[in-house]
C-alpha cells in the first residue's frame, strides 16, 4: 500500500471500510507530511493537530462499529482561512482580523464535521481573498509544491498547495472570481465553483463578493471532489439560493455536449504552452463524441470588468466602514478608495446589468451546452508577485492572467478546472469547463469520463525532494 498521504480520498474511505486502515494511521502519515513539507510550502496556517486526532479516533471507533457518519468519515480536510471553523482562526489574510475567532462552523464546514472528516486546519490566503496569488503580511507567501520558488495562485492558494502536496487529500476553497479554478490549475487539481446555492451558506464572514463568491470542493481526483460536494450539497433554508435548484445528482452516462471552444477573450494574451494545450483537451473531448466548436466569447472582458469592479470596490470599502483600518497590500487600499468614492447609482448600474447578464447567458445555454476556456492565461509566477507583468511578450495589469473565470461568478454559473497536458518544464495547466445553472452534475460527469480518457491523478511533483512520492522514487 502507497503511503496514506497519497491516498485519494475515496481510496482512504475504502480501506477505512475493510479495516485496511485506520482513519488514525492516515491522519498520523499526513501530520508527518505536514512537519515535513508545511515549513517549505506555507499552506496551512493553523494547525489544529489535538482536534484532528480527537476526530480520527473517534472514527476509527465508528468504521469497528460499521457506523460511519458518511462515506468520507474520517479523511482529512482542510478549510480556507475565509471560511469559519469553530476553535480556530478566521484571518481572512488581514492584520484586521488576526483575533478573529469564530465560535460555530460555517455550514459546509459544519456538515463536513458531522459527516466525520477529520479537519486538520486552515490555509492561507491573500488579503481579504481578493487577490490572484497567496501572500500577506500576518503569514508570508504560499508556494507551489511543483515548484516552491512560484506561487500556487490565489486566493485559494494555501488549500490548493495543501491537497497537491498530500498534505490532506480534500480542501474546502472559495472562488470570487476564478479562486478556486485558477489555483487548481497550477497544481494539477480538479476544482469546482459550484452554481450559487450548490453548496448552502451561512454562519461565514461578510459577504463583500455577493453570491458571485461560492465555497466549492478541491481534490486530486473526480469521485473525491463529488464525495464531498454530496455531503454539502442538500438545500437548507437558510441559503435561499440552494432551495430553487434540484437535488444534486451526477448522470451516470454522459450524452454528447455542444461545446463552445474559447481560446482567448478578445486580444488579451495566453501563454502559448497554455494555448497549445487547451486546444489539446479541446481536440480530445471531440475524439470522445462531443460537438465542439471554436468561436468567440459572448461577451468582452470590458464588459465584465465594469460589472465586476464596482462590487469588489464597493464590498471591501463597506467591509472597512464597519470593521474600521484600512487592508496592508497597496492594490487593496486604492480598490476601497475607489469603493468610497463609487456612487450608489454606479453600485445599482453595476447591480442591473449582472442581472441582465445572467439572463443573456441563460438564454446563450440554449444554442450550447458548455463553454471550454483555459482556466489561466498563465503558468505559474514568483511566489511573492501579485501577478505576472508580462504573458505570451505583452505587459498586462494585475488581472491579466485571471480573465477566463470571473464571467462564470458574474452570470451565476458552475466551472470546473481540470487539468490537462503540462508544459514542457512539467508545470500543472488546466482548462475550464463552465455550464448553465444547475449543471454542476453534468460537468461533474464529463470531469469523470475525461479523467478516465486523460488520467491525471498519478502526477506528484518530485519537489520537494526530502519527501517525492515513492512513485517517482
Amino acid at each position: 500500500m502507497s503511503d496514506p498521504a497519497l491516498l485519494p480520498a475515496t481510496a482512504l474511505a475504502g480501506l477505512f471500510a475493510r479495516r485496511a486502515l485506520s482513519p488514525v494511521e492516515a491522519l498520523e502519515a499526513v501530520l508527518a507530511r505536514i512537519a515535513a513539507l508545511n515549513p517549505r510550502l506555507n499552506a496551512i496556517v493553523a494547525l489544529d493537530e489535538a482536534g484532528a486526532r480527537t476526530a480520527a479516533r473517534a472514527s476509527e471507533a465508528r468504521w469497528r462499529d460499521g457506523l460511519p457518519l458518511s462515506p468520507l468519515d474520517g479523511v482529512p480536510l482542510t478549510v480556507k482561512d475565509n471560511i469559519a471553523m469553530a476553535g480556530l482562526p478566521c484571518a481572512w489574510g488581514s492584520p484586521l482580523f488576526r483575533d478573529v475567532a469564530p465560535v460555530r462552523d460555517e455550514l459546509p464546514v459544519a456538515r463536513a464535521r458531522a459527516g466525520g472528516l477529520v479537519l486538520l486546519g486552515k490555509t492561507n490566503v491573500p488579503e481579504f481573498t481578493l487577490q490572484g496569488y497567496t501572500d500577506n503580511t500576518l503569514f508570508g507567501p504560499t508556494r507551489n509544491p511543483w515548484n516552491p520558488a512560484l506561487t500556487p495562485g490565489g486566493s485559494s492558494g494555501g488549500a490548493v498547495a495543501a491537497v497537491a502536496a498530500g498534505l490532506g487529500p480534500l480542501a474546502l476553497g472559495t472562488d470570487g472570481g476564478g479562486s478556486i479554478r485558477r489555483p487548481a490549475s497550477h497544481t494539477s487539481l480538479i476544482g469546482l465553483k459550484p452554481s450559487p446555492g450548490r453548496v448552502p451558506r451561512c454562519d461565514g464572514l461578510p459577504a463583500i463578493l455577493l453570491d458571485l463568491e461560492q465555497i466549492g470542493p478541491i481534490a486530486r481526483t473526480t469521485a473525491d471532489l463529488v464525495a464531498l460536494l454530496a455531503l454539502l450539497a442538500p438545500g437548507d433554508a437558510r441559503d435561499p439560493a440552494s432551495r430553487a435548484l434540484p437535488g444534486f445528482a451526477v448522470p451516470p452516462a454522459v450524452a454528447p455536449q455542444r461545446i463552445l471552444f474559447v481560446p482567448r477573450f478578445g486580444a488579451n494574451p495566453v501563454d502559448p504552452e497554455i494555448a497549445t494545450s487547451t486546444a489539446i483537451a479541446a481536440a480530445r473531448l471531440g475524439a470522445l463524441g462531443h460537438m465542439v466548436e471554436e468561436g468567440e466569447a459572448p461577451f468582452t472582458t470590458e464588459e465584465l470588468a465594469a460589472l465586476f469592479g464596482p462590487i469588489g470596490q464597493a464590498g471591501l470599502a463597506w467591509l472597512l466602514a464597519a470593521r474600521g483600518g484600512a487592508p496592508e497590500a497597496p492594490m487593496l487600499r486604492e480598490m476601497a478608495a475607489a469603493g468610497r468614492d463609487l456612487p450608489a447609482t454606479a453600485l445599482f448600474a453595476a447591480l442591473d446589468g449582472i442581472a441582465g447578464f445572467r439572463r443573456r447567458m441563460a438564454g446563450f445555454f440554449q444554442a450550447w451546452d458548455l463553454i471550454l476556456t483555459p482556466a489561466a492565461a498563465a503558468l505559474p509566477w514568483p511566489a511573492d508577485q501579485v501577478a505576472p507583468p508580462v504573458i505570451d511578450g505583452q505587459p498586462v495589469g494585475p488581472r491579466g492572467h485571471a480573465v477566463f473565470t470571473n464571467f462564470a461568478n458574474l452570470a451565476g454559473l458552475p466551472g470546473l478546472a481540470l487539468p490537462c497536458q503540462p508544459a514542457e518544464n512539467g508545470l500543472p495547466i488546466g482548462f475550464q469547463l463552465v455550464g448553465p445553472a444547475g449543471s454542476d452534475g453534468l460537468l461533474c460527469a464529463l470531469a469523470a469520463q475525461w479523467e478516465a480518457a486523460q488520467p491525471w491523478a498519478d502526477r506528484w511533483s518530485a519537489l520537494p525532494p526530502e519527501i517525492a512520492d515513492p512513485r517517482n522514487a
